[in-house]
């Protein structure tokens, strides 16, 4: 498992040395510095703007009594994106842009909801029953048998 895992970070670790070195060859080293913060700074702002909508849309959904569950997979997606690009590189920046696109959050929600089964609230009784709010308040003694 270390073996794999130290393997996994080698390849990430290559794959963005390699980006780095290529785009500094064509653009230079300071603008290469420049366009790695500055795709932060923008990924940043994309992220939080979408997850402040998708937050008002969960919460519009959760007062309507309906599954939020797109917008939480949407949530988790944004979760990871913002991650991905405020770590320093092209090929996060890149992972992460993608997971901000909202086809691709589509696409994320067809396939862990299909895997995945969710209890929802929203149907706990049905239309045909009715809901007895009534409230019945007394006392009791609890008397043995002697």
């Amino acid at each position: 498992m270390h073996l794999l895992t130290f393997i996994i970070f080698f390849v990430y670790l290559y794959i963005e040395f390699s980006i780095f070195n290529a785009v500094a060859n064509m653009i230079g080293v300071f603008f290469t510095l420049i366009a790695i913060i500055m795709t932060s700074v923008i990924g940043f702002y994309l992220v939080k703007s979408q997850g402040i909508k998708n937050f008002i849309l969960m919460k519009d959904k959760i007062a309507n009594r309906e599954n939020p569950t797109n917008e939480i997979v949407k949530s988790v997606s944004l979760l990871f994106a913002g991650i991905l690009l405020l770590i320093p590189g092209f090929f996060t920046d890149i992972l992460g842009a993608i997971l901000i696109f909202p086809p691709i959050q589509d696409i994320l929600i067809q396939r862990i909801v299909q895997k995945k089964s969710f209890k929802t609230y929203t149907n706990r009784h049905s239309s045909k029953q009715s809901i007895d709010d009534t409230v019945i308040d007394g006392e009791f003694t609890h008397k043995d048998d002697e």
